[in-house]
C-alpha cells in the first residue's frame, strides 16, 4: 500500500506544480501545463488501480497496474537517461528548436530571464522583458545554456530516482499478486 500511496503523492505533486506555476505566471503555455496535469491524472487513476486491487487482492487489477508501472517506467527510464546523456552542443540545438517552434514559451522566458532573441536581438522584433526599456538587453541565448546543463543533469537525476523506484513497486506488486488471498479459504492457513 506504500507504493500505491507515494505514486499517489507524486501524481497531485505533479498537477500541484503546474497549478503553481500558472498561478504565479511562471508558464503561460497551456499545452505544457496541460501535459503536466494530463500526467498527474494518469499516475493518480494508475495509483488508484493498484490501490483497489491491493485491497480487493484483484489479480486482474494488479497485473494491469503492474504492466502499466513497467511501461511507466521504460519511458522515464530512457527520458532520464537522454537528459542525463545530453552534451552542451546537443542541448544548444535543442534549445534553438524550441526557441523557434514556440512564441508562448519565448515569451516566458524573455519575461523571466530578462533578456531578448535567441542569439542576437533585432529592433524590429517584440519582447517581453523589462531590459528593453533600458536598451541593455542580453541574449536569451547563453543565459538558457547556462541553467540547461542544470536543470538537465536534475530533471535526469529525479527521473532515474523515480524510475527505480516503479521498478520497485512492479516488483513488489508482483511478489503480493502470487501471494494466497487469506479471505479466500481462511482455513487453508491454520
Amino acid at each position: 500500500l506504500c507504493v500505491f500511496s507515494f505514486l499517489q503523492l507524486v501524481s497531485l505533486l505533479l498537477i500541484g506544480i503546474a497549478a503553481w506555476g500558472i498561478g504565479f505566471g511562471l508558464i503561460s503555455s497551456f499545452k505544457v501545463v496541460g501535459v503536466v496535469i494530463a500526467v498527474g491524472v494518469f499516475l493518480f487513476f494508475i495509483a488508484l488501480v493498484g490501490l483497489i486491487g491491493a485491497v480487493k487482492h484483484h489479480q486482474v487489477l494488479l497485473f494491469f497496474y503492474m504492466i502499466i508501472l513497467l511501461l511507466v517506467f521504460i519511458v522515464q527510464f530512457s527520458v532520464s537517461c537522454a537528459c542525463l546523456a545530453l552534451n552542451e552542443e546537443q542541448q544548444s540545438e535543442l534549445l534553438e528548436v524550441g526557441w523557434s517552434n514556440t512564441n508562448s514559451a519565448r515569451t516566458d522566458i524573455e519575461r523571466n530571464l530578462n533578456c531578448c532573441g535567441f542569439r542576437v536581438f533585432y529592433p524590429n522584433e517584440t519582447c517581453a522583458a523589462d531590459c528593453l526599456r533600458t536598451l541593455h538587453c542580453r541574449p536569451c541565448a547563453p543565459i538558457m545554456e547556462e541553467y540547461s546543463g542544470m536543470v538537465l543533469r536534475f530533471v535526469g537525476g529525479i527521473g532515474l530516482f523515480f524510475s527505480f523506484t516503479e521498478i520497485l513497486g512492479v516488483w513488489l506488486t508482483y511478489r503480493y499478486r502470487n501471494q494466497k488471498d487469506p479471505r479466500a479459504n481462511p482455513s487453508a492457513f491454520i
